[in-house]
């Protein structure tokens, strides 16, 4: 038992820091191609900050532990919408943009009923390839339309002040590379420690691994979200912090559910509809928060509101599980 903590607190470190080192070697790499520094927030960070949550979701799979697979995913996208976005709301209200407001927020809507349909279409309860591959197209549609905003507000890209500089800098492309390789590495192994010592835990304590992959795991893999969007508040980067927690929730259900049952067909449990509701009706309450009170503004109570309301999750979790 200790051994197994001791090897999931290694993996979660190793996750942590091999996304960290993938999100900046990627990030240099755009900017070497000079590829709009906008996108590299909107994309490349949210999808680095996913890296964790995709390689878990991939390990656990191809282990068939797709429990976690699926656990992994539905609490990371709870833990990013109501605990994270919570706490940069109580830190500083944030301000939406009309596009967030119009555009993104009804799309993690869509993404996730989406999500609850292809899990219980059926007799079998499985998310097929064919199935995967349409969330895979719908990740790659989601980039075009990133590209095509950042070129459309273009006059915006300066706005950015958490992952741009304003001075040149030479970017070594050793260094680049070596960066990219490390994060991959890191994000193997570290994958592999979670995903065995988080199925041994639960087999030891008697725990159902949906348990394990809805608390401790999708709440580790989301603490590279965590720390960005907390970093972004506090540095005035509201859109980078709103834009990261939507961005990651997007990306978690199009690209790690999808390339997850692309690769190995994912077995759904029905016992994860209690969990997609829940992330529904947050979901539903975010699109609805911009119309209350001050317009496209979510309050420090409505964050505080979000913390407790997770809290209360994890406690019913743990009370279902004794």
């Amino acid at each position: 038992m200790i051994i197994n903590i001791f090897l999931m607190i290694i993996g979660f470190v190793l996750l942590i820091k091999g996304a960290d080192y993938l999100v900046k070697g990627s990030s240099n790499i755009a900017k070497k191609l000079n590829i709009p520094q906008i996108i590299i927030g909107l994309t490349i960070v949210s999808i680095g900050t996913s890296m964790p949550e995709l390689i878990v979701s991939l390990n656990s799979a191809i282990n068939h532990h797709s429990d976690i697979a699926i656990g992994n995913v539905v609490g990371s996208n709870i833990s990013n919408l109501f605990f994270i976005l919570g706490i940069c709301a109580a830190i500083k209200p944030l301000k939406f943009k009309n596009e967030t407001v119009r555009l993104e927020i009804p799309l993690v809507i869509f993404l996730t009923a989406l999500l609850y349909i292809l899990g219980n279409n059926g007799n079998y309860k499985i998310i097929t390839k064919a199935e995967g591959l349409i969330l895979v197209i719908c990740c790659i549609l989601f980039i075009i339309y990133n590209i095509y905003m950042a070129k459309k507000n273009n006059t915006e890209i300066k706005e950015i002040g958490l992952y741009t500089s304003t001075r040149k800098e030479k970017i070594s492309l050793f260094s680049t590379i070596f960066n990219i390789i490390v994060g991959i590495i890191g994000l193997k192994f570290g994958g592999d420690f979670v995903v065995d010592s988080a199925s041994a835990i639960a087999t030891s304590l008697g725990i159902s691994e949906k348990i394990i992959g809805l608390t401790i795991v999708a709440f580790s893999t989301s603490l590279p979200e965590l720390i960005t969007s907390i970093t972004a508040t506090i540095r005035n980067e509201i859109d980078m912090a709103i834009g990261n927690v939507i961005g990651s929730n997007i990306f978690n259900i199009v690209l790690i559910v999808g390339a997850t049952a692309l690769i190995n067909p994912i077995e759904y449990s029905i016992s994860y509809n209690k969990d997609i509701i829940i992330l529904m009706m947050g979901m539903i309450a975010l699109s609805i928060i911009p119309f209350v009170g001050e317009k496209n503004k979510i309050s420090r109570m409505s964050g505080l509101a979000y913390v407790v309301s997770y809290l209360s999750y994890l406690a019913s979790l743990i009370y279902i599980s004794i």
